[in-house]
C-alpha cells in the first residue's frame, strides 16, 4: 500500500492525527542524516585501483580523477562562494545570479556523474544479479542491450557527454538515455549504470578511437554496485 492510501485509512479509523505526527517525527530524524551542511566539497576517493583497470591506464584514469573531476569540485566549491555573496545583497542583477546558477548546475552534474561513474567501475564485467532479468527483459536480450548503450556512446563519440542507462519512475521502465553534457539529465529517472564519453575519458589511451574505449569500459564494470543502486531505488519508490 502506498502512504497516500495508507494515510487514508488511518483517518478513517480516527486517528490520523496521532499517526501523522508521529510519521513527520520520523522524517526530520531521517532529514538530519540526509543533509550535510558544508561549504566545501572534497572529492570522493577512487573506488578501486587504478592499475588493475583492463584496457584503461593508470595514467588515464588518474589524471580524469584529479584534473576534470578535481576541477569541478574546486569549482563548485567556488560557485556555491560567490552565490552566498550574491544573494547577501538585494541590489545584486538578475542575470548575475542566473549566470552563477547555471555554472552551478553544470559543475553539480559533472560531479555527480564522475561520481556515478567512478563508482561503477572496478569490477569484472559480467552482468548478473536482478539488473540481468529485467535488461534481458525489456531488451529481450543481454547483446541487444549491450548493442544499444554501445551504439548510443559511440554517438556521442569527438564530443562531449554520458550515457547513462536509468530507471524512468515515472514512465516505468528502463532507457539508455543520451546526455549532450552535464546539465543534460531525464527527468524522473534514477541512474544504474554512467558512461562518461567527453573525449578526456579516452583520449589518453586511444586518441579518436571511442569505440575501443567503449569495449574497455564493459570490461570493467561492476554490476554489483549496479544492483545495489536498483536495490535503493526498490526502498524509494
Amino acid at each position: 500500500m502506498h502512504r497516500r492510501d495508507s494515510l487514508k485509512v488511518v483517518a478513517l479509523s480516527g486517528i490520523a492525527m496521532t499517526t501523522l505526527g508521529a510519521w513527520v517525527k520520523e522524517v526530520k530524524a531521517e532529514a538530519k542524516d540526509l543533509i550535510i551542511l558544508t561549504d566545501e566539497r572534497e572529492p570522493k576517493p577512487l573506488p578501486f585501483d587504478p592499475k588493475k583497470l583492463t584496457g584503461i591506464s593508470e595514467k588515464l584514469i588518474t589524471s580524469h580523477w584529479e584534473n576534470n573531476y578535481g576541477s569541478a569540485v574546486t569549482a563548485l566549491n567556488s560557485v556555491n562562494k560567490k552565490l552566498k555573496e550574491a544573494f547577501s545583497k538585494k541590489d545584486t542583477p538578475p542575470f548575475i545570479i542566473g549566470g552563477l546558477k547555471r555554472d552551478q548546475l553544470n559543475k553539480t552534474g559533472s560531479i555527480v556523474n564522475h561520481d556515478l561513474y567512478f563508482e561503477n567501475l572496478g569490477g569484472d564485467g559480467k552482468l548478473d544479479g536482478e539488473v540481468k532479468q529485467i535488461i534481458t527483459t525489456i531488451f529481450s536480450s543481454e547483446a541487444n542491450w549491450v548493442d544499444v548503450f554501445k551504439r548510443t556512446g559511440e554517438s556521442l563519440s569527438g564530443g562531449s557527454g554520458w550515457v547513462v542507462m536509468a530507471y524512468n519512475y515515472h514512465l516505468k521502465t528502463l532507457e539508455n538515455y543520451w546526455c549532450y553534457d552535464h546539465m543534460h539529465a531525464p527527468s524522473g529517472t534514477f541512474p544504474l549504470l554512467v558512461m562518461d564519453m567527453y573525449e578526456h575519458a579516452y583520449q589518453m589511451d586511444y586518441g579518436a578511437e571511442a569505440a575501443q574505449y567503449i569495449d574497455a569500459f564493459f570490461k570493467n564494470i561492476n554490476w554489483g554496485v549496479v544492483n545495489r543502486r536498483l536495490e535503493k531505488i526498490r526502498k524509494i519508490i
